[in-house]
């Protein structure tokens, strides 16, 4: 099986909202058998004071009239490290989904690294997603594919060398506890574990913005805590980190700022 080949029969495996996520950065040129050019990493923040996020004024109604999102207006700098909490169906995904561009505002602007958002297309989009790690909360793993290949995929389908993809996959197993699980498959992992794998994925690649939509709405509360302490060690090492959750116990262990949605209307509940 060709590289090509196998990357796309991957790609493939993966839920819709994945692909969604992914299917901008695949080079074309690896349907030919052609590698692609590496991107390069994302360069560390100049300034922790630069604003990352923005969001003015935001609302979002989906075409059953719902409305999950009314008149939203926040601004994350980078190098925050933002709680997102609120009922279920409070507009919490749809936040997290306006940012990479899976969903478009009805009205107001969405802002990432200056660029809004709802303009972009093609290739333009690409680029911003491949600045943006998604952590999601049942994991989205490929199931006949080992952890190491799991993690990798994103860098395989960014065109990196096999020598860096060798480079980032280690140290990012290790750093979320894995590196002796490196050749196991997803159903051979527990729910904690598996979840581990995800933000692995999300971060390998270096990305100075990670959204974590409930990473640990289907943990106990000891591997819900090591997920936190995980997402805290990247947001030390400046990743900009925004974590939905309607956890209020991990809300109150944490002295992070706190944004509460309730019927798609933004409240601040710790600054």
């Amino acid at each position: 099986m060709t590289f090509a080949a196998s990357t796309y029969r991957a790609y493939s495996q993966l839920p819709r909202d994945v692909q969604t996520l992914l299917r901008d950065r695949l080079p074309m040129t690896l349907s030919t058998g052609e590698r692609a050019a590496p991107t390069a990493p994302a360069a560390k923040a100049a300034s922790s004071k630069a604003t990352t996020v923005t969001l003015r004024n935001v609302s979002k109604t989906y075409a059953n009239g719902t409305q999950a999102l009314a008149d939203v207006s926040l601004q994350v700098k980078r190098g925050d490290f933002l709680f997102i909490t609120g009922p279920s169906g409070s507009g919490k995904s749809t936040l997290l989904k306006l940012l990479y561009g899976h969903e478009q505002p009805t009205g107001g602007e969405v802002i990432v690294n200056d660029v809004t958002v709802s303009s972009l297309r093609g290739n333009r989009l690409a680029h911003l997603r491949r600045r943006i790690g998604v952590v999601f909360q049942d994991y989205k793993l490929i199931p006949r594919r080992t952890v190491s290949e799991n993690v990798a995929f994103v860098l395989w389908a960014q065109g990196f060398t096999r020598r860096e993809i060798n480079r980032r996959l280690w140290p990012t197993l290790k750093m979320v506890g894995l590196q002796g699980k490196a050749q196991c498959f997803p159903e051979q992992l527990s729910g904690g574990e598996q979840q581990r794998v995800s933000i692995a994925r999300a971060v390998v690649s270096t990305p100075p913005l990670l959204l974590a939509d409930e990473p640990t709405g289907n943990l106990d509360p000891d591997n819900s805590l090591q997920v936190i302490k995980i997402l805290k060690k990247l947001n030390s090492i400046g990743i900009t980190v925004l974590v939905t959750t309607h956890d209020e116990h991990l809300v109150r262990l944490s002295n992070h700022p706190v944004i509460q949605l309730r019927n798609g209307i933004l409240h601040h509940v710790r600054r």
